[in-house]
């Protein structure tokens, strides 16, 4: 589901068969009309419930808000290298100057200068530092970014997406989203 959620819609959050979603950021959700659909493919194990119903003549069935999978799905270790993911690492930030507005990407060591478009050598910039800093390396500049790009794991996406939750949270996913982090004392 890539729009906004909202209460009315009636998502639901999918877990996988430990009972973790299959991911946070995006967080796991699929439409109410998909979620009907694999209870009746019987893929999934309904956990929670809205208090909306869904009727045909001959049949009704309440709206799941948390359903699991029947079959545990291996979580990929190494998350792919998307423009998205990349901004994700970079908590959606310039790495120069520290701003969210108007996001790019740029190379630390210029295409131009044989850079390649790798984990390694691209981070989150600012159009106005990407402009400014061009083709020259981060040295002859002086625009160093806030943290050296690395190839991030899964782990450390899904740390950094929990400072971004979404729009809509409902009161039911609450038990089964962030139950692995640290508690305080």
């Amino acid at each position: 589901m890539t729009t906004a959620l909202s209460p009315g819609a009636w998502p639901a959050l999918v877990l996988n068969a430990d009972y973790r979603p299959l991911s946070y950021y995006p967080l796991s959700v699929w439409c109410w009309q998909d979620a009907i659909k694999a209870v009746f493919l019987d893929r999934v194990n309904i956990v929670e419930y809205y208090d909306k119903a869904v009727r045909s003549p001959g049949f009704e069935i309440r709206l799941p808000s948390v359903v699991s999978l029947r079959t545990f799905v291996k979580p990929t270790r190494h998350p792919a290298f998307t423009r998205f993911n990349v901004f994700l690492r970079d908590r959606f930030s310039c790495q120069y100057c520290g701003s969210r507005d108007d996001l790019t990407f740029d190379h630390l060591i210029p295409r131009s200068r044989g850079g390649q478009t790798t984990w390694e050598n691209v981070v989150a910039a600012c159009s106005p530092c990407n402009l400014r800093k061009g083709g020259h390396m981060p040295g002859d500049v002086g625009m160093w970014p806030a943290q050296m790009p690395f190839q991030p794991t899964v782990q450390d996406l899904h740390q950094n997406g929990r400072h971004f939750p979404p729009n809509y949270l409902h009161e039911s996913w609450l038990d089964y989203l962030y139950w692995d982090t640290e508690l305080d004392p």
